[in-house]
């Protein structure tokens, strides 16, 4: 039995069931995690959070270059 490092719920894995590297979605809180070791199993949260932020960045690059472009008009 493994916990999730999220929400400490209870995940059921079978070491023999899983691989290094794979990716899994808790059960109760649905965060993404990933296997970093199977013998015990251990589980990392995988943060979505940088992805964002620079999906944030470069919307916020085309905006000022947009603007530059209307300014330029």
């Amino acid at each position: 039995m493994t916990k999730c490092p999220d929400c400490d719920a209870e995940i059921d894995l079978d070491e023999d069931e899983v691989e290094e590297g794979e990716i899994i979605s808790c059960p109760e809180c649905d965060a993404e995690l990933e296997v970093t070791q199977i013998h015990p199993v251990h589980l990392i949260v995988i943060s979505d959070d940088e992805e964002e932020e620079e999906a944030d960045e470069e919307e916020g690059l085309g905006k000022e270059e947009e603007e530059e472009e209307e300014e330029a008009e």
